[in-house]
């Protein structure tokens, strides 16, 4: 297929973040040895910082795929089954991640702007980006040529 358009953020303070905290963890577990707990904390970091590094957004003929990482968590929206968005600001507290909020299910590795969908079912999914104002104009243009 065809890529109409594709972007990938990087979330350098998730990145940062996850990457002292791990080195944190196991110069405390050089230092005072190996514990349980520590070392179950150390994987699950390890996992989230290979799992939650960027979030890229690709629209393709007929479809509008968001994927973490290296693509093992992913989402993929029928551009058919989109009825309208639009560029939202979420509150800092959302955070990053994948988080159900008030709006809907948030796909975010950083900074505080989205492009909010609405399905024509109803559902509402947030999709944080860097270029908010982009992605609306071409998640439009993509639903405008399904319609035709």
């Amino acid at each position: 297929m065809i890529k109409q358009y594709q972007h990938t953020q990087i979330g350098y303070l998730s990145i940062s973040a996850l990457t002292i905290a791990l080195l944190l963890i196991a110069c405390l577990m050089a230092v005072y040895g190996f514990h349980w707990i520590a070392f179950a904390v150390l994987i699950i970091l390890g996992f989230c910082l290979v799992l939650f590094p960027t979030l890229t957004v690709v629209i393709e003929k007929d479809v509008l795929e968001i994927r973490f990482g290296a693509g093992i968590i992913r989402k993929k929206f029928p551009l058919k089954d989109i009825e309208s968005c639009q560029v939202v600001k979420n509150p800092w507290y959302y955070g990053w991640g994948i988080r159900l909020t008030p709006h809907g299910l948030l796909y975010n590795v950083s900074g505080f702007y989205a492009v909010e969908i609405k399905m024509k079912t109803g559902k509402k999914y947030r999709i944080g980006t860097d270029a908010p104002n982009n992605l609306e104009r071409i998640i439009r243009k993509s639903i405008d040529r399904m319609e035709k």
